[in-house]
């Protein structure tokens, strides 16, 4: 039986280029594809027996590691390899300390990146050819965050995810086609899980997984 890959890329000939590499070595792969992380979340809770998820960091509703962070608690059988054109060591050390069980760069050759999720299949840990681990370090506080992004539940983290881009609940409540009240019924949750008082709060302590801490920003905080 093939396996079933996860692509999440907001650019349409990326997403192919990934198909392309990954069928040159796995030939009866089956492909599910998402362009944001909204659409990860549902390609997840349609796919549940899927085999890998290879994941962007930079696409709408990403901010950052937070996506990576809650697929990795919420779906901790689920390999996930990122495939990024920010490959730095610090992005890749993140990667890996978040749950990442692989790391590509965009820039790879096909080759490279087929075999790199095919080790990944094998239970390998994948890293840039040129990675060099950094020492180890105190990670205890964004470790903590990690893990309350991954304890909610797919539809309050696609809250969030919209609260940290600005959103305020009246379009949060359009945007989800729920009433405002369930809205502020998700926000008060989220805000309780994240050990935090207000949206303010919220995206100085999800901003630490940011890699972009400039595109976190919240709607001011509404009553409830």
């Amino acid at each position: 039986m093939g396996r079933t890959i996860l692509i999440a890329d907001d650019h349409p000939l990326f997403r192919a280029a990934l198909r392309g590499a990954v069928a040159g070595t796995m030939t009866d792969a089956e492909f599910v594809e998402a362009d944001s992380v909204a659409g990860v979340l549902e390609m997840i809770e349609r796919h549940p027996q899927a085999d890998v998820l290879l994941l962007d960091l930079d696409m709408p509703g990403a901010h950052g590691f937070s996506a990576l962070a809650h697929v990795r608690g919420s779906r901790p059988e689920l390999p996930v390899v990122i495939v990024s054109a920010t490959a730095d060591a610090a992005t890749v050390a993140s990667a890996f300390a978040y749950g990442a069980q692989g790391f590509i760069a965009k820039s790879s050759e096909a080759a490279t990146i087929g075999a790199g999720v095919e080790a990944v299949l094998q239970g390998e840990l994948v890293a840039p050819p040129d990675y060099r681990a950094p020492p180890p370090g105190s990670r205890s506080a964004d470790l903590e965050i990690a893990s309350r992004l991954a304890d909610l539940t797919p539809q309050q983290f696609r809250v969030l995810s919209m609260l940290l881009s600005g959103l305020l609940n009246k379009q949060i409540a359009f945007e989800l086609d729920v009433s405002e009240a369930t809205v502020k019924a998700h926000v008060t949750a989220v805000l309780r899980k994240l050990g935090v008082a207000n949206r303010t709060q919220a995206v100085l302590r999800v901003g630490r997984l940011a890699i972009d801490h400039g595109a976190l920003r919240a709607a001011p905080d509404e009553a409830d």
